[in-house]
């Protein structure tokens, strides 16, 4: 098969579809690897580690014009929707729900497109775990940031001192990005406190955390009473293929204190505020009601060189199995592409998707 991996061109992304040790891999089992120049020296590979590896350098034209299947890390561009051909198979976080233009895009062109964040295997989403790791721990190390005065903060520090006085860190989701989220958040000091909808993620984090963490269930009433009273609100709530439910309401977020910060995950699809819309690392902050709100699509971008070898190492396995047996015997035989399959030939193929976007 050849296998195309352009550079990534949204606002400071660093991350590439694969690696150097990829690209040997997959020359190995005799696929044909073109890859856009210095697409990978943001994640500090270099074009001649690609090219030692058996990859053939080339411009983004070549690379879409030739590859059967595109490789990226985040959803095409609008200023990339012309450099494919119908019919072409995409392997990519796509984020769907929240993007009805993308969506429409691929529709028309009748791509095959194969999204990472709704991979199932055994329960699980393996190829969105590893950026909801580090997109989880990343979100207490930029709220302490955003807490300092001299960015409209409250002043607070999340650590607290000796005698106390630490940050309050209410977390909404229990899931992956929540649970590393707790893990960084307790480790730095804060009072922290969960919310989520199933029980049983909160009676194992009373039973690992002994009491010091407070969990409540994810009903209206715990939120309404937990946010006024929150410093830093995190938002990692994640329904597969589906729009994030809006927990907290435009009313509920200005009952907030006045420099407290909200880190919405969530905002790839749709966020659980509402108040929350996409920004850039280049432009990541703005304030509602005195509410700072970080609210970055691709946080992990942000640690190109950890994200890309996490990410890598886990799309590897399942690059080799559709490239191998080919992309439509693939999702036939395997419910795990079946689980990925968001568009084929002009039809949406995700059911959560389908009713997300009506």
């Amino acid at each position: 098969m050849i296998i195309g991996i352009p550079k990534e061109i949204k606002e400071h992304e660093y991350r590439v579809g694969i690696i150097p040790a990829g690209v040997r891999e997959l020359r190995e089992d005799g696929h044909r690897i073109i890859i856009e120049k210095s697409a990978g020296a943001g994640s500090g590979f270099s074009d001649d580690e690609y090219k030692k590896a058996g990859a053939e350098l080339s411009d983004k034209f070549v690379l879409f014009k030739e590859a059967e299947l595109i490789l990226k890390v985040k959803e095409p561009l609008p200023s990339e929707y012309n450099f494919f051909n119908e019919g072409q198979a995409l392997f990519t976080f796509l984020h769907l729900a929240a993007n009805p233009g993308l969506t429409d895009f691929l529709l028309k062109k009748k791509i095959t497109a194969l999204a990472y964040e709704t991979l199932e295997e055994k329960g699980s989403t393996p190829l969105l775990a590893p950026m909801s790791e580090i997109a989880g721990r990343m979100a207490p190390i930029v709220a302490a940031f955003y807490l300092q005065k001299v960015y409209g903060g409250l002043g607070t520090l999340l650590t607290g001192v000796e005698d106390g006085h630490a940050a309050h860190v209410l977390i909404l989701g229990a899931g992956v990005v929540g649970m590393n989220a707790l893990k960084v958040a307790f480790g730095m000091g804060a009072n922290v406190t969960v919310i989520n909808r199933g029980l049983d993620k909160l009676e194992n984090i009373n039973d690992f955390y002994k009491g010091r963490v407070k969990t409540f269930a994810s009903i209206a009433e715990n939120i309404e009473k937990l946010i006024p009273e929150s410093d830093v609100a995190i938002g990692s709530v994640y329904v597969t293929g589906a729009r994030a439910p809006k927990l907290v309401s435009r009313a509920l977020v200005s009952k907030m204190k006045k420099g407290s910060v909200i880190v919405d995950v969530s905002v790839d699809q749709g966020g659980c505020f509402e108040t929350t819309r996409p920004t850039t690392h280049n432009n990541p902050i703005y304030t509602v009601d005195g509410v700072i709100h970080y609210t970055v699509a691709n946080m992990p971008g942000a640690y190109p060189r950890t994200s890309t070898l996490a990410l890598t190492g886990k799309t590897l396995g399942y690059i080799k199995i559709l490239a191998g047996e080919g992309i439509e015997k693939a999702i036939e035989d395997h419910d795990s592409f079946k689980s990925a399959l968001n568009t084929y030939k002009g039809k949406i193929m995700h059911k959560a998707l389908a009713a997300s976007l009506s």
